[in-house]
């Protein structure tokens, strides 16, 4: 398999792509947001429920530093899909080989047989 049958969005890969879009992305999307605030919440409870301040700043920063991780995961497709199209375009604007193939076999619906 070239570039080309890449680009051409080969129907071999259209499972794959499938499985990509609608089985591991939500999870990584979803998934792991979640559990990262419930983590950094569950150390905070323990941090407050043992009353030691120096333990509850300390807390308070890994719940911080855990949304903010988070926030980032959610946005992770977002940020890719805005990077391969800032990359994938030419200095002159105009659609280079394959700058938009990719997009659109990425937003093709494929049957679910």
């Amino acid at each position: 398999m070239n570039l080309v049958q890449i680009l051409a969005c080969d129907p071999n890969l259209k499972p794959l792509i499938s499985f990509l879009k609608h089985g591991i992305l939500p999870i990584i999307q979803i998934g792991i947001p979640i559990i990262l605030i419930v983590m950094g919440s569950i150390d905070l409870g323990k941090a407050v429920l043992s009353s030691d301040d120096k333990e509850i700043k300390g807390a308070t920063s890994k719940l911080v530093k855990r949304a903010i991780a988070a926030v980032a995961v959610f946005f992770v497709t977002t940020i890719v899909t805005l990077l391969m199209g800032l990359f994938a375009k030419g200095d002159n604007d105009a659609d280079t080989f394959g700058a938009n193939d990719w997009r659109a076999c990425w937003n093709e619906e494929y049957d679910k047989k």
